[in-house]
């Protein structure tokens, strides 16, 4: 014979409080005392009891469960939000539900958000980089629904929390112009993200402060592969440099070897800062200089923002601070210049190598 189910019922009669309490309590109501709220929580815990979502969302109430829009959990930055969205959201007693695109293109990200909706969540947060046109028309999509955007402008008229997409690259071009660096190569992310485009613009912004301007700046998709790819490229256009300012952790990874492949030493020759400060970026040889992005505090304030709204709290636009962290991949611009005969040999390795490929 079957066990019966343990019902709201039972948990009420355990805890010594009306149906209606253990309802608020689920339902994070704030009309509740911390002590009858625990007490409803333990007798949760002691029954094991499990709230019957399909009898919830029928009854048109919150289901407990938000959805997390997301690019891809391969690169560092996602994943790491998407695990610190998940434990505070349990943390919280909520489900998290996951979709994901390959890229940000507006059907992808409908799509994304479609997914969600279908599964009745009772928020979204959408950790896609958007325009501000897209973010509104994404918002569209459901807008009696809590959303909230992790990777959208300033500028943006929806809820988000984001980093501040200009520091990171402030400090760090105020860092190596401090070190006498003059000519500056730009590894960027991808032409389609708005965070990559933010930073770029910043870094240019801030060398026109200093009457300078990038030697070259080079895209990639912020992989390893991508930055490798870029910076021997940006080796063979002959050009002099003294400093990479790498549009994230794992791009610059990839210019380190090229660099090291080709023949340059860091930092003694040139200057190499990522962003992000992923958990192995202290463990690089060198060791890399960075912006640190504190993932887990986006995740973490995004699910608090998004139960605040979902409760009917008021709009959120927070911006989150980043910081430089120095280490062993940036000197004085002194001790970074090659000689011209340095950087004939080092062009022609480099040559030698992309024809080996070729091969």
């Amino acid at each position: 014979m079957n066990k019966r189910a343990v019902t709201l019922y039972d948990v009420a009669r355990e805890a010594g409080v009306s149906y209606q309490t253990v309802s608020r309590v689920i339902n994070h109501s704030a009309n509740v005392s911390n002590a009858t709220r625990q007490r409803v929580f333990n007798a949760i815990k002691q029954l094991h009891y499990v709230p019957n979502k399909v009898a919830q969302q029928l009854a048109g109430k919150l289901s407990q469960t938000i959805g997390l829009a997301t690019t891809s959990l391969a690169l560092h930055a996602p994943s790491q939000i998407a695990a610190a969205v998940k434990a505070r959201a349990s943390a919280e007693r909520y489900h998290t539900v996951i979709a994901m695109v390959d890229n940000p293109h507006p059907q992808a990200v409908h799509d994304a958000v479609k997914q969600l909706l279908a599964q009745r969540v009772d928020g979204i947060i959408v950790n896609i980089p958007l325009s501000d046109t897209l973010a509104s028309a994404t918002r569209q999509l459901a807008p009696q629904l809590p959303m909230l955007f992790n990777d959208v402008s300033p500028t943006c008229q929806e809820n988000y929390v984001i980093f501040d997409p200009s520091l990171g690259s402030h400090l760090t071009i105020e860092r190596l112009v401090s070190l006498g660096h003059r000519e500056i190569v730009l590894l960027t992310g991808p032409q389609d993200s708005i965070s990559a485009a933010l930073r770029a613009d910043s870094a240019c912004k801030q060398l026109r402060t200093h009457q300078l301007a990038p030697v070259l700046t080079v895209a990639g998709d912020w992989s390893a592969k991508s930055g490798f790819d870029a910076m021997t490229y940006a080796m063979l256009q002959k050009k002099r440099f003294t400093a990479v300012v790498v549009a994230n952790d794992q791009m610059a990874l990839g210019a380190l070897r090229a660099l090291t492949e080709a023949g340059f030493s860091v930092p003694e020759e040139v200057s190499v800062t990522g962003y992000d400060d992923t958990s192995d970026s202290a463990f690089f040889s060198p060791p890399l200089t960075t912006i640190r992005q504190n993932f887990s505090l986006l995740g973490q304030e995004s699910v608090e923002q998004l139960l605040t709204l979902i409760a009917g709290g008021s709009a959120c636009q927070r911006v989150l601070p980043v910081s430089l962290i120095e280490r062993e991949t940036v000197a004085t611009v002194q001790a970074s210049q090659p000689s011209a005969q340095q950087l004939a040999r080092q062009l022609k390795k480099v040559a030698l190598q992309l024809e080996q490929l070729s091969q």
